[in-house]
């Protein structure tokens, strides 16, 4: 896979197709000259505050598209963009009924799917059921892209691959720590992440000494950090979300429990992973996106895929600007899906379904978010093969203040890795 050099780049909103209109006045929208996009967001329970950011990242692509005009079709109309959202609560059956009644009595044109794998596993069933095509926007388990589904299409990179990294770095910087503990939720994302680079860890010549999972919702880890120490690991590999990963390495600390590398699934790539202070340091994780690494128009030149859309800088200051708090890769992914969806409407040149899904089968992009391309095979339809995560890790800058820096890879990275941790 090509790596991208960081320059920056004007703001982009719609790619040179759309940019070569005519010079005469944008036509004032009639209602036939809308499209809805439908999702829902959780405004309660446990992804309550992922889903906000990403909700938010949507929000702003509508603001961006409507402000520019509107998506700009062949014959030279214009489409803005309306949202119909409900509440899912953070529960699947709510995110069933919601996306039923968004497809069928709403009769949004197209969808978007909710923050996590857990609830978008029925909203995309329910998208295939309907025909409606539905871009999931932050949903990481390869499981819901393995069903043959033929209008769903995958922003995340996979759930697994979110480990591979780890695996790269380890047998990079020290290919003698080859000791790994796995600590993992038993859940769909967690476990497919765990589970599914065994073939990975046998070529690396890497050794599971110590596999254990937890239930969604747990909070005690004392029992799984303590029979973590007893068996000294090199690698730790461990958590599911936000809490029970930031659960976990204050168990690590105060047990004293540590490794040369140790990456926590979800939970270390996140702003609020700094308020353990000094506990923090050193602790490794993947990111969908960070605001420091920069894919740039630099790698047309490389022979890559054109890029589309806005920068990074200018997703971040605006996210600012419009939120009043720094964007993250929940909000980015919203985004992106936004502008998945547009480009497949601009290449198509209509909002004809067959023609837009052709062109999203087509799609093969670099954004700011990443590369985004979609695997159009049978077992894998929909499923995300272009992305590709960036690994973060805690460290203290000069000034002693504790920072998130981009480790990896090495031609995304603002910071060298920290090795072994501290």
């Amino acid at each position: 896979m090509k790596r991208f050099l960081r320059l920056p780049l004007g703001l982009i909103l719609i790619v040179a197709a759309a940019a070569c209109t005519q010079p005469n006045a944008t036509p004032t929208p009639t209602p036939e000259d809308v499209i809805t996009v439908g999702f829902t967001a959780s405004e309660t329970g446990v992804y309550a505050d992922e889903s906000l950011r990403q909700a938010n990242g949507i929000k702003l692509w509508v603001q961006h598209v409507n402000d520019a005009g509107g998506i700009r079709l062949a014959n030279g109309q214009f489409i803005k963009v309306a949202l119909k959202t409900h509440d899912d609560a953070s529960d699947p059956l709510q995110a069933d009924a919601m996306y039923k009644k968004l497809a069928a009595d709403d009769d949004v044109d197209f969808l978007f799917g909710p923050y996590s794998s857990e609830l978008t596993n029925p909203a995309a069933a329910i998208a295939n059921q309907n025909g409606k095509i539905l871009i999931s926007a932050g949903a990481a388990s390869d499981i819901g892209f393995q069903r043959n589904f033929k209008t769903v299409y995958q922003v995340y990179t996979p759930a697994s691959r979110y480990l591979v990294p780890a695996l790269e770095i380890i047998s990079a910087v020290d290919p003698g720590a080859n000791r790994l503990a796995f600590l993992y939720e038993s859940e769909a994302f967690a476990t497919i992440a765990a589970l599914s680079i065994s073939n990975e860890l046998q070529s690396r010549d890497l050794f599971t000494i110590y596999t254990e999972s937890y239930r969604t919702g747990t909070t005690d880890f004392s029992s799984f950090v303590q029979k973590i120490g007893a068996v000294t690991p090199d690698v730790i590999l461990a958590g599911g979300h936000t809490d029970d990963g930031k659960a976990i390495a204050q168990e690590l600390a105060r047990q004293g429990v540590t490794a040369k590398i140790i990456v926590l699934l979800d939970s270390a790539s996140q702003p609020a992973f700094s308020s353990l202070g000094a506990s923090a340091i050193g602790f490794m994780g993947p990111s969908q996106w960070e605001p420091d690494s920069f894919y740039t128009t630099a790698n047309v030149a490389m022979g890559g895929p054109a890029f589309y859309g806005t920068s990074g800088t200018e997703f971040s200051l605006a996210y600012q600007q419009t939120y009043g708090e720094p964007a993250d890769s929940y909000a980015a992914g919203g985004y992106a899906a936004g502008l998945v969806l547009q480009h497949a409407i601009e290449q198509a040149g209509t909002v004809s379904r067959d023609k837009i899904l052709a062109a999203l089968d087509d799609t093969n992009i670099l954004t700011f978010f990443g590369r985004l391309q979609f695997d159009t095979g049978t077992k894998n339809h929909g499923l995300q093969i272009g992305h590709e995560v960036v690994y973060v890790q805690w460290q203290l800058d000069p000034a002693g203040n504790l920072v998130k820096r981009v480790v990896w890879p090495v031609d995304l990275a603002n910071a060298p890795l920290t090795y072994p941790k501290p």
